[in-house]
């Protein structure tokens, strides 16, 4: 029968369509805010099991992820197929229960990626698209310095050394052969290279002396940069142009460096000053050499018994520091400063900086007239008193490390002049150390002690100025520096700094590692002798080390130093007096009541706790691991049959096998990790 009202019928049946358009549309939202609400709170679940802070954008991540995974798995539970999914779903109605298998779908996935992102990029973690692809351009801008330097280790037949298949030479002739290939390789890399190899001569206390002799040798003389270029440096550095700046400017250099070059000027006013200007482009070298042998330590420290032996990562990273000081000129000028302070009451000059044409490229300084020591005729019988010399360099770096904290880390003979009217100067503070009082008032004790002939003070010293003594053993130490110190400072023998060396050495016979700033003077000291021995030869370094001793330790202890130390002892213990009839009292009274008790912390190092912390983890992680795969086992004995296919099982009976292969996966991966965990504490461990 047809109807009466035939646009009423249509329009009815299009407002029905609209109406069960709409209803979905609803159902589809609100499907939506039920994931989101259940993912929130699996989220926070997750987060407090793992012991990491909540973070959104990882959830969200996780989130978009399992919605597609749910989705997917959600649909091959239901249906046989994509293709039968597809096929069916306009006619099939998706009930309560599809729904349901979907959202929880849904959150599982996504709690189980949000776990394996926070496994791979633990919380703290920061991706940076920006700077990964800064790192991937210099990684590719690196490579032809990587095979350059590869190509000159393997052409001096140190390839099998830089890979750890060879462990050195035990006889003489192969350490030498050894040594200069490393100098001949050092050399030829570069200016870096050449620094480090020029500081590694000095590490006695770490190097075979065949090692110091030839890396000893090393010299980084350069081709002088043209003037032009370096009045470019000057005039961008200084903002204005090199006529205004100096009446004169010398375009010959006075000193062409590695790292610097220095040129004679007159400022205006007629006053004579020296123009050290950063060689253009040297920084960027640097800074890119300094990356390599960064990582090159590390390769040796990790893959070679000898760079684990001797310290490589620590040595590289020490050298780094002072160098990228170095390409700071702003920083040797605070250095200058404060040596000139700490050596205000010596006749050594220190040349005088002028900060207003000062920047960290440019240092200009008042000029000192005069010869470096490397270059100077000491044979001249009209010279100057050379012995006197040399005590007043001795007593000017001895007394910038015990008393002012901070030397000069390279009294080498090209950095003392001789000045044209008499005296001493000290040049380049681009390499200075520092030292707290503590460190200081450690090595007067030391010097006292060998003064002494004191192996027991010498002991207790030389383990307060080492890192992590850890369970050295004391007496065997004692033993060893009282033979030391009788076969250096027993009657009739003649002392010498090397005597510093060997003990360098016998620390690091006992696994001990000096402070690095102790290392420094350490450094300093065997520089400067040569020096003085250069200067003067027959000079008693040690001997006059020990009158400067006995000297700054009797003004110590005169009746106004003794005052005054007593006065601030005493008023740094006056808290702990003030508190201590209290807790005397305290203590007594609980042992009257019969409540007096002891409590020890166990596993209070950081170190215990992070191995039982890891060991709790491990064990934990492998009873869940073996627990998650027997209750996979048990589900696909539940769910598998004979002859069974997907589309014979019902929809319960899919989720308990999807859940059983998802279950199983977890267990794998808790297997894997726990390998990976023991692989890499074997490495550690050896």
């Amino acid at each position: 029968m047809t109807s009466p009202f035939p646009l009423l019928a249509a329009d009815t049946a299009d407002t029905a369509t609209a109406a069960a358009s709409v209803g979905a549309w609803v159902s589809q939202i609100m499907s939506f805010f039920v994931f989101v609400l259940v993912l929130m709170a699996l989220g926070l679940l997750a987060s407090r099991m793992m012991g990491v802070s909540f973070n959104l954008p990882r959830l969200a991540f996780a989130g978009a992820v399992g919605m597609a995974l749910g989705g997917l798995v959600g649909i091959l539970v239901q249906f046989d197929t994509l293709t039968d999914a597809a096929s069916l779903y306009p006619e099939q109605e998706m009930g309560p229960q599809f729904l349901a298998i979907v959202v929880g779908a849904m959150a599982l996935a996504s709690l189980l990626v949000f776990v394996a992102v926070e496994l791979v990029l633990p919380q703290g973690t920061r991706l940076r698209p920006v700077a990964a692809l800064r790192a991937a351009v210099g990684w590719s801008r690196r490579m032809g310095r990587y095979r350059r330097i590869v190509w000159i280790l393997a052409r001096h037949g140190l390839w099998g050394y830089v890979t750890g298949r060879r462990a050195g030479g035990e006889d003489a002739s192969t350490q030498r052969r050894l040594a200069r290939s490393i100098a001949r390789s050092a050399e030829e890399a570069g200016v870096v290279f050449v620094k480090l190899g020029q500081v590694l001569a000095t590490r006695r206390d770490l190097l075979p002396p065949v090692f110091v002799e030839e890396l000893g040798r090393l010299h980084s003389d350069v081709a002088p940069v043209p003037l032009e270029r370096i009045g470019e440096s000057v005039e961008s550095e200084l903002g204005n142009r090199l006529e205004d700046l100096f009446e004169e400017f010398s375009p010959e250099p006075l000193a062409a460096a590695s790292i610097a070059q220095v040129h004679t000027a007159r400022l205006h006013g007629s006053e004579e000053v020296v123009v050290k200007v950063q060689r253009p482009g040297v920084e960027t070298v640097v800074r890119r050499d300094l990356d390599i042998i960064r990582r090159l330590a590390r390769r040796f420290g990790r893959d070679t018994d000898w760079g684990r032996a001797v310290g490589v990562v620590d040595l590289a990273e020490g050298f780094a520091e002072a160098l990228l000081e170095e390409l700071d000129f702003e920083v040797e000028a605070a250095n200058i400063a404060a040596v000139t302070e700490a050596a205000a009451d010596t006749p050594v000059r220190v040349p005088r900086v002028h900060d207003a044409y000062t920047t960290p490229r440019v240092l200009v300084m008042e000029r000192l007239n005069g010869t470096p020591l490397s270059s100077a005729d000491l044979d001249d019988p009209n010279g100057p008193d050379r012995t006197g010399l040399a005590r007043t360099l001795l007593d000017c770096l001895l007394g910038q490390i015990m008393v002012g904290g901070i030397f000069h880390a390279d009294p080498h003979p090209g950095n003392i002049l001789l000045l044209d009217g008499g005296g001493v100067g000290l040049l380049d503070y681009g390499s200075v150390g520092r030292l707290d009082g503590e460190t200081r008032e450690a090595l007067r004790m030391m010097l006292l002690a060998i003064d002494r002939n004191d192996a027991a003070l010498l002991t207790d010293t030389l383990l307060d100025v080492v890192e992590e003594p850890g369970d050295v053993d004391e007496e065997r130490l004692k033993r060893a520096l009282g033979q030391f110190m009788a076969r250096y400072l027993s009657n009739g023998t003649t002392a010498s700094m090397r005597m510093f060396t060997e003990l360098m050495l016998i620390v690091t016979r006992f696994g001990l590692a000096l402070r690095t700033e102790i290392a420094a003077v350490f450094r300093a000291l065997a520089t400067l002798e040569g020096t003085l021995v250069h200067l003067s030869p027959g000079f008693d370094t040690v001997g006059e080390a020990r009158r400067f001793a006995e000297e700054s330790m009797g003004e110590a202890v005169t009746a106004t130093g003794v005052r005054e130390t007593a006065m601030a002892e005493l008023a740094a213990l006056l808290p702990t007096l003030r508190r201590m009839p209290r807790r005397v009292d305290r203590i007594t009274d609980q042992m009257h009541k019969g409540r007096f008790t002891v409590r020890l912390r166990p596993f209070a190092h950081p170190e215990d706790r992070a191995i039982l912390r890891g060991l709790a983890q491990q064990a934990v992680l492998t009873v869940l691991a073996v627990a998650t795969g027997l209750i996979s086992v048990g589900l696909f004995n539940v769910t598998d049959g004979p002859e069974v296919v997907w589309s014979a099982l019902s929809p319960r009976v899919r989720v308990l096998n999807v859940l059983a292969w998802l279950l199983l996966a977890t267990s794998t991966m808790m297997i894997l990790r726990l390998l990976v965990g023991v692989a890499r504490d074997g490495v550690r461990a050896r």
